[in-house]
């Protein structure tokens, strides 16, 4: 404990302590004047390149500003690892005589406390190795070079994430009293996912850097049979996105500086940051395709230019889709240290009843009624996953519930009255504890609800249950692989395999304990002689007439049936809201014993493009009866028109800090002009985005352009395109490389061609 601060709680009135702690006391009065032959710091050294590269921190734009730049670069390290300060003093540190104490506090706490974590004083040891146990602060000298004291400080493991202050105490041992120095800026305390005392720890190397240096990623879109991949910039290590991220879970988020070590309450607050509906967070949701006043989702290419609006104006950034939510807290979770993924699940539920269930209700003629229809299912849904340990929910028949940890910013369902969802232990999930913290019971509907379609014909009229579906929620859950810009499928970490007898058993067991009163129900399978297909084509691109194919075939060796009924095409939201009908055809058909027709439905461009909702999503459905019996068939799937891909080329070798021309190029797919069109281009090395200009492209005409960009390191980088036009938006392209090193770059060449250098890449 630091004498100095001894002294200040026990002997100066409150009003004087807080002025202490806000400013270095100068000790002038002559009662308490120290000895002139006391150690005086005159500055410290933040060892910003020696810190940066072993605490993973060196690509943080407050690590990287200098003189040049006019700002005072800021200090990034993380909890629960060494950090190095060079103090520079008037003479010599002696350690026979001199003692040297630290006063760390959060900088944004008024009344910082040690009985809350918010203010820690600490002796500085005599040798490196007295540090103390991790859980601990602690402070030791690792070399005396003259005027130069070289300390190093290690923050606890636990400590709270976010800006602290430091006042550096020094005295003689024979006397009581000496003098302080403040740190002239606050430093930075991260998460560290490289310390395995940390909460937040994961061992895999190339899992760190998947998930907590990579600054782009892949997220899905589109629908399960249309998977589509899209690029995402974090860009963690931008300027103002640390300190917008910080605002944000402190300010908005209202976690007080004492819990700001707990991963679970702060991914819980971000959670609830991000969205705006109860707290001003940092983006508005709208789901309307009215986007006036702001920006499309679907033109956001990154997180930064979102978190940059947000902390200079601290108004709700307009506007988001759960795709654009999910990116933004993947941001601000990397940016703080805690590992972290986007994940997509399709054909995602949406259980507003807590049923399990997602209920459909459609009339005699098979339109689905919408009035009617609370519950929904989203042709995807993205969400977040992030890493820690979960000590708070104890241990399963498989283990602790550490791992992967759900949490969803996307404003759907409140969860203790507030729009958040989780962190919810996927495994807890799949294991259908729908009962444990945080909202486990709405991430166990969104993937293994069961869709149930009704037949509704008045109020007065019983409901007739037409078809039962338990394999159609939560399909191909997806997220970047780990190295690679595939995609890599986790379905099976959060539900059994469909059909299994764990699968069966886990849901019963949820229902149970959701205390639902739901029956399960199941179809007649006594008539199955009339059998019933749909059938796609498999690429569906914008621009061209597809078809739709009803097959339905008479099993029977006996009997003739008629069936009636209709197709139907809707353009929707990728929620699964706001349908509108683009065609219908009815049809009626005699099925001779043994035999099989086909009912095909040809929907034209010109009978779709003008119904095309945000993303260009469909559903299809049919309703059939096959006539003298009670027999009634209706179905449903989703698709999207697939849109063309940006191509984007290198035209020379890319080297660190040297030049290269990039060109991209885009076919217009519609049978008509596209007018103002805009691309958008974002990437490491270009800085500010480029935007390139077409006033008009003709149908089926190929358009180019070209510009020069800096790789500014060697190693990994991406390039993201994005096109948008009056007649066609949501276009993009990326490109992943390798910047190779200048030659003054390699340390080290080895026999069989490796090469050692300088790159962005520190483990």
């Amino acid at each position: 404990m630091s004498y100095l601060y001894d002294y200040v709680e026990k002997y100066l009135p409150t009003s004087w302590r807080r002025k202490r702690i806000r400013r270095p006391i100068i000790w002038s009065s002559p009662e308490y004047s120290p000895s002139a032959d006391v150690l005086t710091v005159k500055s410290v050294d933040l060892c910003t390149e020696e810190n940066g590269k072993d605490h993973h921190t060196k690509r943080y734009e407050l690590m990287s500003r200098d003189e040049y730049s006019g700002k005072i670069p800021k200090l990034v390290v993380r909890r629960g690892q060494p950090f190095r300060l060079r103090l520079v003093c008037d003479r010599p540190y002696d350690r026979a005589r001199d003692a040297l104490s630290l006063i760390f506090t959060v900088a944004d706490e008024d009344q910082p406390t040690h009985g809350h974590g918010t203010l820690v004083g600490i002796p500085v040891n005599q040798f490196p190795e007295q540090l103390g146990e991790p859980e601990e602060w602690g402070a030791a000298i690792e070399a005396i070079n003259g005027d130069l004291l070289q300390v190093l400080v290690k923050p606890a493991a636990t400590a709270p994430v976010g800006q602290w202050k430091l006042d550096i105490d020094t005295k003689l041992l024979s006397e009581a009293f000496g003098k302080s120095y403040s740190l002239p800026q606050a430093f930075y305390v991260l998460f560290n996912p490289w310390c395995p005392d940390d909460l937040v720890y994961m061992e895999e190397k190339a899992h760190r850097h998947e998930y907590v240096m990579s600054d782009t990623t892949l997220i899905y879109r589109g629908s399960y049979n249309r998977l589509r991949p899209s690029v995402w910039k974090f860009g963690q290590f931008e300027k103002h996105v640390l300190d917008c991220s910080l605002l944000l879970i402190a300010k908005i988020g209202k976690v007080s500086a004492t819990h700001r070590g707990d991963p679970v309450r702060v991914c819980r607050a971000i959670s609830a940051a991000v969205n705006s509906p109860d707290d001003d967070g940092a983006l508005m949701g709208n789901w309307s395709g009215d986007f006036s006043g702001g920006t499309p989702p679907t033109k956001w290419v990154g997180s930064v230019e979102i978190l940059q609006q947000f902390y200079k104006r601290q108004k709700p950034v307009k506007f988001a889709q759960c795709w654009v939510f999910a990116g933004v807290v993947s941001t601000i979770c990397r940016a703080i240290g805690i590992p972290s993924r986007v994940v997509t699940n399709y054909s995602s539920a949406h259980d507003t009843q807590a049923s399990l269930t997602v209920d459909y209700f459609v009339d005699k003629s098979g339109k689905i009624m919408e009035e009617m229809n609370a519950d929904s299912i989203w042709n995807y849904h993205v969400w977040n996953e992030v890493w820690m340990q979960r000590p708070d929910l104890g241990i399963s028949s498989d283990g602790d519930y550490g791992g992967w940890q759900a949490i969803d910013a996307t404003p759907q369902e409140s969860s203790d009255g507030m729009f958040r969802c989780g962190p919810a232990s996927v495994l807890a999930v799949k294991l259908g504890e729908v009962l444990k913290p945080y909202d486990n019971n709405f991430l166990f509907a969104e993937v293994n609800a069961d869709k149930v379609f009704w037949r509704y014909t008045g109020p007065h009229h019983p409901l007739k249950l037409l078809r039962k579906d338990v394999l159609g929620i939560g399909l191909f859950i997806s997220t970047k692989a780990v190295g690679r810009w595939e995609r890599e499928d986790i379905t099976s970490s959060y539900k059994f395999a469909e059909k299994s007898e764990e699968e069966r058993a886990t849901m019963l067991k949820a229902l149970k304990q959701a205390n639902s009163y739901f029956s399960r129900y199941y179809l007649n399978e006594e008539f199955n002689e009339v059998y019933f297909n749909f059938e796609l084509r498999d690429d569906i691109k914008i621009g061209e007439p597809f078809s739709v194919i009803l097959t339905v075939k008479n099993r029977s060796s006996e009997n003739r049936h008629v069936v009636e009924g209709s197709l139907h095409v809707d353009t929707v939201l990728y929620t699964g809201k706001d349908r509108e009908s683009v065609k219908v055809d009815k049809f009626s058909v005699t099925l001779e014993p043994g035999t099989e027709e086909s009912i095909r439905m040809i929907v034209e461009f010109h009978e779709y493009y003008r119904k095309l909702r945000d993303q260009a999503a469909f559903n299809i459905s049919c309703m059939a009866t096959v006539l003298d019996t009670e027999f009634e068939f209706y179905a449903q799937d989703d698709f999207r028109v697939r849109k063309p891909d940006i191509k984007i080329t290198l035209l020379g070798k890319p080297v660190s800090q040297a030049p290269v021309d990039v060109q991209f190029t885009l076919e217009n797919p519609l049978p008509i002009p596209l007018h103002k069109g805009l691309f958008h281009l974002e990437g490491s090395g270009i800085g500010k985005p480029l935007l390139f200009k077409h006033a008009e492209i003709a149908p089926g005409e190929k358009v180019s352009n070209t510009f020069t960009m800096t790789p500014p390191y060697s190693g990994r980088l991406t390039l993201a395109a994005k096109f948008t036009s009056k007649e066609l938006d949501d276009v993009d392209g990326f490109l992943a490389f390798l910047a190779h090193p200048r030659p003054e770059d390699i340390i080290t060449e080895v026999e069989d061609n490796v090469i050692v250098a300088r790159t962005d890449v520190i483990d």
